[in-house]
């Protein structure tokens, strides 16, 4: 076989793996983190390149819902494989099985389950901040940073000196790893010093960066959404609230 035959060969095969041969995958939501970020940042750690389709205002969502692409008339939506998915759980399911951020079994897959689950309660604790009215914000502000400093990040501080690896469960990359990292980084953007008494979450955070696939998502120009100011928070309540 000759050498050009098997350089295409070793394409094609690339492209199935990222599955790239059925068109990229196209995410449906505003401009904006919410829930569709955490999606974005699994693609991208799979070094999957997708597309975007922005709401801008209510028509956007109100054309969706009528035309039948929102099995519960909601969003986050990503056309993937011949799919319209919606809910931000199934979805990260399914693009964490594709790429090979599930586990190698299901007793692995289990505890990636478990770290997950309360990431997900982090999370919206930390996106419900952004969306607040001014006068709740300090206090819930006080209730997150609680929550996030004795309940959440020590578990994870002690997952890490329990098991030894520089990943959460086995030795090899895990949606955990890449959600961990996406909280870690929304959490310091709230305050700069939390990571003072998590000395593991930060080196893993720092190890984590240094992966090619998410170093290029951290780099300015990437898909990566920053943090919603207050036109993008206004543009929320247009499309979803009004």
């Amino acid at each position: 076989m000759a050498a050009g035959d098997c350089t295409a060969i070793a394409e094609i095969l690339r492209n199935q793996a990222r599955g790239t041969m059925s068109g990229k995958p196209k995410l449906h939501y505003f401009n904006g983190r919410g829930r569709m970020e955490t999606i974005r940042w699994l693609l991208a750690a799979a070094g999957v390149e997708f597309e975007e389709s922005f709401l801008e205002k209510k028509e956007d969502l109100t054309k969706l819902q009528n035309d039948g692409s929102l099995l519960f008339q909601q969003v986050p939506m990503v056309e993937i494989d011949g799919m319209k998915l919606v809910q931000t759980r199934a979805i990260a399911n399914y693009i964490s099985t594709k790429y090979n951020l599930y586990g190698k079994d299901l007793k692995e897959r289990a505890l990636i389950d478990m770290y997950v689950e309360g990431l997900f309660d982090l999370n919206d604790l930390l996106m419900t901040h952004e969306i607040l009215p001014a006068d709740k914000k300090d206090q819930h502000f006080a209730n997150m940073m609680d929550k996030a400093e004795n309940r959440y990040l020590p578990v994870f501080e002690k997952v890490l000196k329990d098991h030894g690896k520089d990943f959460l469960v086995g030795n090899q990359l895990s949606r955990a790893d890449v959600q961990l990292l996406e909280i870690l980084i929304m959490a310091e953007e709230f305050k700069p010093d939390i990571f003072a008494k998590f000395p593991l979450l930060q080196s893993f955070k720092a190890k984590l960066g240094n992966i090619p696939t998410i170093k290029k998502f951290l780099q300015p120009g990437s898909q990566r959404k920053p943090p919603s100011d207050e036109k993008v928070v206004d543009q929320v309540m247009k499309i979803f609230y009004s």
